[in-house]
């Protein structure tokens, strides 16, 4: 499981997703949720501008990330 500290009160998913080294760019962290293949605490997130504050965990594509403070 992959630890994203936040520096401000919440990241973004997609950015989230990038920092993770999940995806590449935002345009591949933009199509990834469009397309329904992230959780953001078990349920699919289709926003790629939700905002994760402290807990959210994140999966995709097997991989997990959690949000700590």
């Amino acid at each position: 499981m992959e630890i994203i500290k936040l520096k401000e009160e919440y990241i973004k998913l997609g950015q989230a997703l990038k920092a993770a080294g999940l995806v590449e760019s935002g345009v591949d962290a933009k199509f990834a949720v469009q397309d329904g293949l992230v959780k953001v605490n078990g349920q699919v997130e289709t926003q790629r501008g939700k905002k994760l504050v402290e807990g959210d965990i994140v999966e995709y594509d097997g991989n997990s990330i959690k949000i700590t403070g």
